[in-house]
């Protein structure tokens, strides 16, 4: 499991060395494994994409300002939900989104979970979009609003540099540094100044 203090620093720095680690999901006796392949960072002393922008709170943002390294859980479109984890000291309004992932442990759970399908039995178009997308993280992942607020240190859901950590073996070929790239977040058009900010990083 990733060490509070990681979570407690710079929300880009966060964001880009987030790329190429691992989300664990445990539940009803299973463990979902999944690299992450693409993240956003989100500021919300400055930055007019988040939703605290300007230190905003309401019943909604509340959790941005929860101690370090909490799930932050909301809904989009009244139907996906989004996966952040809250950076900075407690009281900064700040996260982590997580945007993408390539499954590395219980494939077909997650499958399942995404198209009621095992991985074989995917269509090219669904192994193509299988979860390349805030909302399908969550959906394969089966992460949903109960999540929401939770603190950094559960087992239900946390974040590991290798798979070693969950007694899982490594693929050698996430061994190698990860080739982040950089680019600008998707899908906030209305944040004026700040969609041109370099704060989405992907492999």
């Amino acid at each position: 499991m990733l060490a509070r203090r990681f979570f407690e620093g710079d929300t880009v720095e966060a964001a880009r060395s987030l790329v190429g680690k691992y989300l664990v999901r445990q539940y009803d006796g299973l463990t979902l494994c999944a690299r992450i392949t693409e993240t956003e960072a989100y500021v919300g002393r400055m930055d007019k994409a988040c939703h605290a922008y300007g230190y905003r709170r309401t019943e909604r943002t509340k959790t941005l300002y929860a101690p370090p390294g909490t799930a932050y859980v909301y809904l989009i479109y009244g139907m996906h939900c989004c996966l952040n984890f809250v950076t900075e000291p407690e009281g900064e309004p700040a996260a982590v989104l997580i945007r993408g992932l390539a499954p590395r442990h219980n494939q077909d759970i997650i499958a399942e979970n995404r198209f009621h399908c095992k991985c074989a039995d995917m269509s090219a178009y669904q192994k193509k979009n299988f979860l390349n997308g805030p909302g399908k993280v969550c959906a394969g992942m089966n992460i949903d609003r109960r999540l929401n607020g939770l603190p950094w240190g559960s087992e239900e859901l946390f974040l590991c540099g290798r798979l070693e950590e969950v007694g899982l073996p490594t693929p050698a070929g996430d061994l190698a540094p990860p080739d982040v790239k950089t680019g600008k977040r998707i899908g906030i058009d209305y944040a004026q100044e700040a969609v041109d900010f370099p704060w989405r990083f992907y492999l």
